[in-house]
């Protein structure tokens, strides 16, 4: 059996259903079915190529079974969503071609803060947040869950200087890495949090061999300390394919 996952980002129990961006490597896929967790494509969608199919440039899950997603997401993608039983609940703003339109919807969920650029942040998806009484962290840096690794409701990782300050001074643990060594193809590198999520609640998946990065040892020690042990589900570097986005999880009838 499987259930909605009720705080986004933070399954529970094993994953059975995540979105990753459509263009993963066969080797990745591969990977999540040898983990028993079935996958959900991205479609493209109308900003710049290195992005285009990162799952949290198009969507944001609310918790349980509510998703707001950009208005001009593929329909196709909609239907999928919708088939696991997702309330879609559309934007104002479309995804544009160009900073900030691009990061309407790059909103980094942790328990119950939410990490974003108030200014550029669409405002269907603030209205939804606030609803759920969740307090917003205002930061400078757009791309928010880009930029943010979760490990816990009360743990991250990241390389934005900004962010760390913002979250320290809410009481939040937060390891700050060196920037870069995270490949993002067409720009010059991509960040920590497009290139990881949880697939079970102390299990971190990442796209991609830890000590590939300079702060290799010191990210696994953090780990070690949050009770979170990792996944490698690409040999090589890391690679920014945007958020594993986690939907749902196994359960157990009783």
């Amino acid at each position: 059996m499987e259930k909605f996952i009720d705080i986004p980002n933070l399954p529970k129990k094993d994953v059975s259903l995540v979105v990753v961006d459509g263009r993963i490597p066969k080797v990745i896929e591969e990977n999540f079915y040898n983990l028993n967790v079935k996958i959900i494509k991205t479609e493209k969608i109308g900003t710049y190529d290195a992005i285009s199919y990162h799952p949290d440039v198009m969507l944001h899950h609310l918790g349980k079974n509510k998703i707001v997603v950009a208005p001009n997401v593929c329909q196709k993608f909609v239907y999928k969503l919708e088939d696991e039983g997702f309330k879609i609940i559309l934007g104002k703003l479309p995804v544009g071609e160009k900073y900030p339109s691009s990061v309407l919807y790059n909103v980094a969920r942790i328990g119950n803060f939410a990490v974003c650029n108030k200014k550029y942040t669409d405002e269907v998806l603030l209205d939804e947040l606030y609803k759920e009484k969740v307090k917003i962290i205002d930061v400078k840096q757009g791309y928010c869950k880009c930029s943010i690794c979760i490990v816990n409701e009360k743990s991250i990782i990241t390389s934005d200087i900004g962010i760390y300050k913002k979250v320290i001074n809410e009481g939040l643990s937060c390891l700050l890495i060196r920037p870069g060594y995270v490949t993002l193809e067409g720009l010059n590198y991509g960040f920590i949090g497009g290139a990881t999520g949880l697939i079970s609640k102390n299990v971190l998946a990442f796209y991609g061999n830890i000590d590939s990065h300079p702060d290799g040892d010191t990210i696994k020690s953090f780990l070690l300390n949050n009770n979170v042990i990792w996944r490698q589900l690409y040999e090589g570097s890391l690679l920014d394919f945007g958020t594993i986005i986690p939907l749902k999880e196994y359960c157990i009838v009783e």
